[in-house]
């Protein structure tokens, strides 16, 4: 069956969003599902997110700016573990293939590449934002990427230098323990940024989509995984992951931190960035491999374009 990815178009007022499902096959023909979004319903939510924290009234001035420093002693207190698939980031490996199915072909069909070429992303210069140990930059390189895979932990960057420099297909990645608002202040630009697994740990997602966006050329792409604020969410993530399978350590995520599909829609929105594409990552026990879906009511991915 062909994964089904959901696109959204906005009215051309912006107070409404269309939120339709596509498969792979027909996603220039008719919708096999949608919904509609009314902006000013969720937008008390998207203030709440926009607050997230007054830590960072003075942005600007300080390093890193949009995390947390709690989540940065977190992760790097396992960084060690990045490339142990059997260790704390073992859902992550386990999810890897399937994000970047929903990469590469939601950046052939912006990009018009051949998805079939074994070098699709020849030719784009592409950000890993948060790329912690490189699980993700590493492959976006050997997808013919030129890559930039910045991370604020200082551990996280050297274990990913170290692993990259054992193939010279990933050796040529810039690894930078930086954030993305440094990358702003030094006007640097991509045709495509990546956040995967990111926002829901930074103290402000308004401002955080922000300098995604500034870092994204006109006409480019970003692309955001995270988790959903839902019950489902908290009783798989936090409960099920953390506390009964051990597959995360616990304290990895807190529910109050996720945003929910229409929250991040607006705030993206509101950072310049037109959500076209989202598809949902639904795990499947008795195979131990996740998938595509258009069930985004706990782990979902998105693709957006930057308004010119």
């Amino acid at each position: 069956m062909a994964a089904r990815h959901l696109r959204i178009l906005s009215g051309c007022n912006g107070a409404l969003l269309s939120v339709r499902f596509f498969s792979d096959s027909t996603l220039a023909q008719e919708p096999i599902a949608s919904t509609a979004i009314d902006s000013a319903s969720v937008s008390p939510s998207i203030n709440t997110a926009e607050n997230h924290s007054q830590l960072n009234n003075n942005k600007k001035h300080s390093a890193p700016s949009s995390l947390k420093h709690a989540e940065l002693a977190k992760f790097s207190a396992i960084a060690d573990t990045w490339w142990d698939s059997e260790g704390p980031y073992k859902p992550l490996h386990a999810l890897n293939p399937t994000r970047l199915a929903f990469i590469r072909s939601t950046l052939c069909r912006h990009f018009r590449k051949d998805p079939y070429s074994a070098r699709p992303f020849e030719g784009l210069n592409i950000v890993d934002v948060g790329c912690g140990g490189g699980i993700l930059s590493e492959p976006l390189a050997r997808m013919g990427a030129t890559v930039t895979g910045i991370d604020a932990v200082e551990k996280n960057i050297k274990i990913a230098r170290l692993h990259a420099d054992l193939d010279p297909e990933t050796s040529t990645i810039e690894y930078c323990c930086t954030t993305a608002e440094k990358l702003v202040e030094e006007q640097r630009k991509f045709d495509a940024v990546i956040a995967s697994e990111v926002i829901e740990h930074v103290a402000d997602p308004a401002e955080f989509c922000k300098s995604l966006s500034a870092l994204t050329v006109s006409e480019g792409a970003t692309v955001i995984s995270t988790i959903n604020r839902s019950m489902r969410a908290y009783a798989t993530a936090i409960i099920a992951a953390e506390h009964i399978l051990h597959w995360l350590p616990k304290g990895t995520h807190q529910w109050s931190s996720f945003l929910t599909p229409e929250e991040l829609v607006l705030i993206l929105q509101r950072a310049s960035i037109d959500v076209k594409e989202m598809a949902g990552f639904v795990y499947n026990p008795l195979t131990g491999r996740w998938s595509l879906s258009d069930d985004i009511s706990v782990n979902f991915i998105a693709f957006g374009t930057k308004n010119s």
